[in-house]
């Protein structure tokens, strides 16, 4: 399902994929629900695409989720926007203690947790199997 959802530079929010054509994908916000163009030339990122720099390397946004989802029972974190930077620093510490310091900046942690909150809000699964997965071991027939 996180290849569905979408995070498009210069918006706020996540958004889900609703159509594809050459030019434009159609979106639709999961904050307010309006549909709106994506032009191929705005920056597109699907969350599945998406990584935490740690010091091992990177570790894929999905097991953040499934972390934090862990920590919390399901439930929204309760830090805010006007909660402190050390406090989300000590919250990702929790979640991901080997998290790269000199990489992941305040703005990151924050945006990790609004994202993680609005994917419980919709009930999005954090669990399901990737289609891009499935279909990665199909080869096609000549």
């Amino acid at each position: 399902m996180l290849t569905k959802i979408l995070s498009v530079a210069g918006r706020p929010g996540l958004y889900k994929l609703i159509s594809t054509n050459k030019n434009m994908n159609i979106v639709e916000s999961m904050t307010d629900g309006k549909r709106i163009p994506v032009y191929m030339h705005e920056k597109i990122v699907a969350l599945s695409d998406v990584s935490m720099y740690t010091n091992d390397g990177d570790v894929p946004l999905r097991d953040v989720f499934k972390k934090i989802k862990e920590k919390e029972n399901s439930k929204p974190v309760t830090l805010t926007s006007k909660s402190s930077n050390k406090e989300f620093f000590s919250y990702l510490e929790e979640v991901l203690p080997d998290y790269n310091k000199e990489s992941v900046y305040a703005s990151d942690v924050k945006k990790l947790i609004s994202w993680y909150n609005l994917l419980m809000e919709h009930n999005i699964d954090l669990e399901e199997v990737e289609e891009s997965e499935e279909e990665a071991e199909i080869s096609p027939e000549e």
